[in-house]
């Protein structure tokens, strides 16, 4: 086979190597369904009269939305953060760390950015985290309902 040819047969296998892979779509939170979900957080927070911040970031951990209800208390703003970003970054409730590190697994309080306290929640759509809320301000089965309601608002949407 003359180089030409060889190159050739190089250039057509690559790209019908190419055309073989295409990008994967997925979907991704916007500044709309971030404020339908903070408002949904906030709804509950206020019905229950607790004074709270709610925090929505993206999948790449930035914040999308943030929330504070009258009168949180400031130490809460970090927290909210931490819950959202721990819930982000393991895929899972911030409860689950918790349980841990009440179970008998002191250790979990060394992972790094691992928040062991309820009220991180991932957000998902079609099986993927897309995004997280973390709540903070009242007792963390607080944090944790608030968070809920944001998730609940979220999924509602999804089914539309």
């Amino acid at each position: 086979m003359t180089k030409s040819k060889t190159l050739l047969a190089l250039v057509v296998l690559g790209a019908s190597s190419l055309a073989a892979q295409q990008l994967s779509t997925k979907k991704t939170l916007n500044l709309a369904v971030a404020k339908v979900i903070a408002a949904a957080a906030e709804k509950e927070a206020i019905n229950n009269h607790w004074s709270m911040f709610i925090t929505i970031i993206d999948d790449g951990g930035t914040v999308l939305f943030l929330e504070r209800v009258d009168d949180a208390q400031i130490g809460s703003y970090e927290v909210s953060m931490e819950k959202a970003q721990t819930a982000l970054k393991f895929r899972r409730p911030t409860k689950a760390f918790e349980d841990l590190a009440n179970g008998g697994r002191p250790a979990i309080i060394k992972l790094p950015g691992a928040l062991p306290i309820e009220g991180g929640l991932p957000l998902m759509a079609d099986g993927k985290v897309i995004g997280a809320i973390g709540v903070s301000g009242g007792a963390s089965s607080q944090d944790a309902q608030v968070a809920q309601a944001g998730v609940a608002a979220l999924e509602a949407l999804l089914k539309k």
